[in-house]
Formats: C-alpha cells, sequence, structure tokens
C-alpha cells in the first residue's frame, strides 16, 4: 500500500478495502502508518466503506462484512466500488466491439461504465436488461439530438431489481427472440466451483437467457468478484469466451481462469 498523502479518496478507500479483505481486518494505526494520512482522515474512509456497507467498523478498525448469498446491493452501493477498476476494464471491453455490431449488455455497473465508451462506436445495436444503460445511450441523443450512426437501443421489459436491471418472464421471453454477435456480462461472484452466480434466482434466469443468445460471452468483472459465490448460479467457466479484469487478480486465480477460460484479458497490463 502507498505512503502517498496525496492519494484521492477513492484510491484510499479502494486500498483500504483489499487490505481488510486480505487480511480480514485492520486497525486504525496500521491504516495511518501505511497510507501515509492522519487518524482522522482514516476513520472518514472506513465510515465512507462502512455506509457502503463494504465493511463493518469494529473498535480500533474495521474487518469483512460477511454477506449472505442471497444478499443484492443496489445499484447506488455498488457504483461507488472499485472506480479505477470498472474504467479499466470499461476502456478494455470497449475495444472488442466492432462497428455495426448487435451486442448486449446485462445489468451492472461495470457495464454501466462501459455503455460510455460505446457513444462513439458507429452503427451498434445494443440489447439491454439494464435501465441505467440504456439511460446512458439515450441521455446522449438528448444532449447531442439525432446524429448519423447513433446506437440503436432495444431495453427488455420486466420487474426491475435493487440492481436496475429488468428480470423476470416478459425479460426472458424478450431474448430468447434475438440473438447477438456479443454479450458483455456483468456478474456478483464468479468462482471454478460455481461458476457465474447472483443472489437474485429471476436474474439468473434472465441471465441464462442472454447467454443462450450471445454467440460470444464477455464477462465484465473487477478482482473482488473472484471467489464470491450467490444463490444461483448460471453459467459454468466454459460457456464463457473472454474475462476482461483489472490487475488486482491475484496470480493463483489468473492461473485458474486459464485452465477454464478460453481468453483473459487484464485491463492495464500489456
Amino acid at each position: 500500500m502507498s505512503e502517498n498523502q496525496n492519494l484521492l479518496a477513492e484510491q484510499r478507500r479502494a486500498l483500504i478495502l483489499d487490505e481488510v479483505r486480505r487480511r480480514g481486518g485492520v486497525r486504525v494505526n496500521e491504516l495511518t502508518r501505511k497510507l501515509g494520512v492522519s487518524d482522522m482522515t482514516v476513520r472518514r474512509d472506513l465510515d465512507a466503506l462502512a455506509r457502503q456497507g463494504v465493511l463493518e467498523k469494529v473498535h480500533g478498525g474495521a474487518v469483512p462484512v460477511v454477506e449472505a448469498s442471497t444478499h443484492e446491493p443496489g445499484f447506488e452501493a455498488k457504483s461507488g466500488l472499485e472506480l479505477t477498476a470498472k474504467e479499466d476494464i470499461a476502456r478494455a471491453a470497449a475495444e472488442l466491439v466492432a462497428p455495426g455490431s448487435a451486442i448486449a449488455l446485462s445489468g451492472g455497473t461495470t457495464t454501466y461504465a462501459l455503455a460510455h465508451h460505446l457513444l462513439d462506436v458507429p452503427d451498434l445495436t445494443v440489447v439491454t436488461n439494464s435501465v441505467r444503460v440504456a439511460d446512458v445511450f439515450h441521455a446522449a441523443q438528448r444532449t447531442s439530438g439525432p446524429r448519423q450512426g447513433a446506437a440503436t437501443v432495444v431495453l427488455t421489459g420486466g420487474v426491475r431489481t435493487p440492481s436496475d436491471s429488468l428480470v423476470g418472464p416478459v425479460a426472458d421471453q424478450a431474448i430468447a427472440a434475438l440473438h447477438f454477435d456479443v454479450l458483455f456480462l456483468g456478474v456478483h461472484g464468479i468462482s471454478v466451483e460455481a461458476g457465474l452466480s447472483t443472489p437474485n434466482l429471476a436474474e439468473a434466469e434472465t441471465n441464462r437467457r442472454l447467454v443462450q443468445s450471445a454467440r460470444r460471452v464477455v464477462v465484465v468483472a473487477d478482482h473482488t468478484k473472484w471467489g464470491t459465490v450467490g444463490l444461483s448460479s448460471f453459467a459454468a467457466l466454459e460457456q464463457i469466451d473472454t474475462l476482461v479484469t483489472d490487475a488486482g487478480l491475484p496470480t493463483a486465480a489468473r492461473e485458474e481462469v486459464a485452465e477454464h477460460l478460453r481468453r483473459l484479458v487484464v485491463a492495464g497490463e500489456a
């Protein structure tokens, strides 16, 4: 961890969260030494992370939150986590999109970041069950007006989840009738044993339909998703063509991924 006093709050908090998860807990005085910041700054960072529900403050420090497999954080809670990693992943994933292709974007904060990087890719057809993703494209059209080559967006119907995805029979039926070149899939958790998983049963079924309708499946997930298991699995690793992740993915996990997936893209690495 860096000793740089000028770290942005986002960077400090990401480092703190990684340390908590890696070690199973940290003390305030350890963090002040490692980060080179004041006791008050560390406590404010811990307060902010605790409000997001990603760690629990205890006397003198913090410990990880042990989440039930059915716990589903809302979009706002997830959107403040691993911002730099998600941006790196989104930028790398956007390079996999060819002009004129039909793509699908699932719900999630990483696919939301990806959508912003696709606004200038011409003649896309975008299928999504994410209200947030659809809003990115619609907001761009409202701001700049109709323009040649702007994406055609197909938003499925369905029941809205805490993460602002549309799921259920209406969404499933709409997706089953479509075929797209590439699916960019955000996930709650990914592991060798459970594959891709989510705490929401309805979302699991909708994600299955998305995978079935895609010629190629690209998972976009930061390193903290590795080893997390939700209530319902919806795809095995062998069904995934590419995982786009960040440099925080440990070496052991990379080796496991290489055994099961066709391609691993680590954003920010040559």
